[in-house]
């Protein structure tokens, strides 16, 4: 789960996933919900060169003995209205859920909606991406996931 802090400092620039946007807090204060997805990446530069769509510069992020790279656009909106993924590289083969005890809970589907499937397609495809998520038209966007768990499927 991604929220501003309440007691922490408020940076110099706009926050990533659009959590300074009016209708993203509004919208996040009547509850939480899925509005964006994070996709690994082994060449960042590259996907972000491929991609139609700009995705935002690589910034170099550190927290404990993890390393990565992360796409974020300069004024924090989410690409692709949250259907096109923030690129994540990490620095090596570890990851924070390595150490995570096993929750049984898998990712069974992505699906969005989108005013302009074809664009949101197009790039999806010039990420590799293009069977990761279903994305078909609507005149709002959103997101969805089912999630298999162990008490049975949940859809967020």
């Amino acid at each position: 789960m991604i929220a501003i802090d309440p007691e922490g400092t408020a940076p110099a620039r706009p926050r990533w996933f659009a959590l300074d946007a009016p209708a993203m807090r509004e919208a996040l204060s009547e509850a939480p919900r899925l509005i964006h997805w994070v996709a690994r990446t082994d060449d960042i530069d590259g996907a972000r060169r491929a991609c139609p769509i700009d995705l935002g510069l690589a910034h170099p992020m550190e927290r404990g003995a993890f390393r990565w790279r992360i796409t974020i656009p300069a004024d924090g909106h989410l690409p692709g209205a949250g259907i096109l993924p923030t690129l994540i590289q990490w620095a090596d083969e570890r990851h924070p859920t390595d150490t995570m005890p096993e929750s049984g809970i898998r990712m069974a589907a992505l699906a969005g909606a989108h005013p302009e499937p074809g664009a949101m397609h197009a790039a999806l495809a010039a990420l590799s991406l293009g069977e990761t998520i279903k994305v078909t038209f609507a005149s709002t966007p959103r997101l969805a996931a089912l999630l298999r768990t162990p008490r049975g499927p949940v859809t967020l």
